[in-house]
C-alpha cells in the first residue's frame, strides 16, 4: 500500500535517513522488496518539527503528487533542515485519487499522523465513520482516503489525550461498523502517532496479519556490532528509526515490531507494549 519512516532522537538532516541510507525511504518508492506493492510512486509526504522551533509550535508539512525519486525539493528540504523528530510517507493509491490531500502524513495542531495498509471496503463504511466524527473537526477532513477519516475518529474518542486508547477506540469502532456490514477483517496496517515529544508506532490489523514494521536497534548496541562504521555517527546516541522495512542490510539493525504492538519512543525511554491484543 504504502512505505513509511518516523525518526525521534537528536536533531538531524532528515535527508540522511530518507535519502541517503542503502535502502532509503525514496529507494523503497521504486523497489520495496517487503511491501504489498513494489513501486510507491503516487506522492509522498514529509513533516517536521523544526529544531528549536518553539515549544507549541505545530509541525512543519510538504506534499507532492510528484514521485519521492523525482522530487528536487524533497532532497533541497530534507538536506536543509534538522530535526529532532519527522514522518515520512510514500504513497501507493490504492483507490482515492492522487491529489496532495491525500498525501500523509495529515496534521492537527501539533499532531501527526500517518498509515500503511487500509480499511477493507472503506466505500460502504465511509457515511457512517465520517458521520462519527466531531462536528467541529468535521470540516477538517480535506481528502479522501480512509487514512485521514480515521486520524480525525481518533482524535474524536481522545487521540489528543491518550494516543493509544484513543487510536484504539477508533479502530474498534472501525470493527463494529464493518462487522454490522458484513465486512471480514476491516482494519489492516502501521500507524505513526506524534506530538512533536512523543513517537507512537502501531502494528495491528483485525485479521492479525499486518504489513510489516521495524525498529532500528539503539545507537550504542550498533557502534558496539560494527565499530568501523563511520556512518553510525549520522545517528546520535539517541537516535531510533521506525520503518515498514529496514533501510540497510546490516545483520541485527532492525527488529521486526510484533503483530498488535505500539512501540514508545519517549525521550530517552523506547519501551513495547500490546495493543489490542486481547
Amino acid at each position: 500500500m504504502c512505505r513509511w519512516l518516523a525518526y525521534a532522537g537528536e536533531a538531524i538532516q532528515p535527508s540522511k535517513l530518507i535519502l541517503e541510507t542503502r535502502h532509503s525511504l525514496v529507494a523503497q518508492a521504486l523497489d520495496s522488496p517487503l511491501g504489498f506493492e513494489t513501486v510507491n510512486g503516487d506522492g509522498f509526504g514529509f513533516g517536521w518539527y523544526p529544531k528549536d522551533a518553539a515549544p507549541d509550535a505545530p509541525p512543519a508539512t510538504f506534499h507532492s503528487i510528484e514521485p519521492a525519486w523525482h522530487d528536487e525539493n524533497l532532497r533541497e528540504i530534507a538536506g536543509a533542515v534538522e530535526s529532532p523528530l519527522f514522518f515520512a510517507h510514500v504513497r501507493a493509491a490504492a483507490g482515492p485519487p492522487i491529489q496532495q490531500t491525500n498525501c500523509h502524513p495529515f496534521r492537527h495542531g501539533r499532531w501527526l499522523f500517518m498509515h500503511n495498509g487500509g480499511l477493507a471496503h472503506f466505500a460502504r463504511m465511509r457515511r457512517d465513520l465520517m458521520l462519527e466524527i466531531d462536528p467541529e473537526l468535521f470540516p477538517l477532513v480535506r481528502g479522501t482516503t480512509d487514512s485521514e477519516v480515521l486520524f480525525h475518529l481518533a482524535i474524536t474518542h481522545g487521540l489528543e489525550q491518550d494516543p493509544v486508547r484513543g487510536l484504539g477506540r477508533a479502530v474498534r469502532r472501525v470493527e463494529e461498523v464493518g462487522a454490522e456490514l458484513g465486512i471480514p477483517d476491516p482494519v489492516q496496517g502501521t500507524f505513526a502517532v506524534s506530538d512533536g515529544r512523543t513517537l507512537w508506532a502501531f502494528r495491528y490489523s483485525t485479521a492479525h496479519r499486518s504489513r510489516t514494521l521495524f525498529h532500528s536497534v539503539d545507537v550504542a548496541t550498533l557502534r558496539e556490532m560494527y565499530p568501523d562504521l563511520e556512518r553510525l555517527n549520522r545517528l546520535g546516541a539517541k537516535g531510533r528509526v521506525v520503518v515498514s522495512e529496514p533501510l540497510s542490510d546490516l545483520p541485527g539493525a532492525f527488529i521486526e515490531v510484533p503483530e498488535s504492538t505500539v512501540t514508545i519512543l519517549d525521550g530517552d525511554d523506547f519501551r513495547m507494549e500490546p495493543f489490542l491484543a486481547g
